[in-house]
């Protein structure tokens, strides 16, 4: 069965991005570029890979789906790419935009518990939950791992990590990795209940 995974990057305050969508105060590092590109290729947008030294053929590691928001899909749509991630099965969550003028992505207006289930009984690589908070708090439940890429930045406002009611659940921290921006990466697994 295939797993879910969050891997989102957020401010010591808990924000995915700025109250526009901004992500760009983010401090970069090389060793963090690296990291990326080898451990997560797949992370990287199809139209930027050139400038990330990522060649366009690079084979899929852990993913082969993607799911996002409509707030996770506008800013690949603001640089002119309306399939950000051509290399996977892209999926956009929203009741606005119309499939007919996004054909190289699935519109999706309902459910997304419902399409997750159904995506992880399928064949191939985990699902990468992209974002966004709402999405991530609706799709609580189905998250089987969570990958924080913490960074030392306090934004002040923005879109949570996750939007939704009260709903404490408990991770496992099975790795951690701090970057010379001083970003730490945590990988955690979902307690399962024996």
């Amino acid at each position: 069965m295939r797993n879910l995974v969050y891997y989102v990057a957020v401010t010591l305050d808990g924000y995915i991005a700025g109250p526009q969508g901004q992500y760009d105060f983010y401090p970069v590092a090389d060793d963090m570029m690296v990291h990326v590109n080898d451990r997560y290729p797949e992370s990287v947008p199809t139209h930027v890979r050139p400038y990330f030294d990522v060649p366009l053929d690079t084979p899929n590691q852990e993913w082969d789906t993607v799911l996002m928001g409509r707030g996770a899909y506008e800013p690949g749509l603001t640089a002119g790419a309306d399939s950000p991630y051509a290399h996977m099965k892209q999926y956009v969550f929203s009741r606005s935009l119309s499939q007919a003028d996004y054909p190289q992505v699935e519109i999706v207006a309902g459910d997304p518990v419902e399409l997750v289930r159904r995506l992880k009984k399928e064949d191939g690589k985990d699902i990468w939950l992209c974002g966004g908070g709402n999405l991530a708090g609706q799709l609580l439940g189905e998250i089987d791992q969570v990958i924080v890429k913490s960074y030392p930045v306090i934004a002040g406002a923005g879109i949570p990590m996750f939007s939704g009611g009260f709903d404490p659940t408990r991770f496992t921290v099975v790795e951690r990795r701090e970057f010379g921006n001083g970003a730490l990466v945590t990988w955690l697994d979902r307690m399962r209940s024996e």
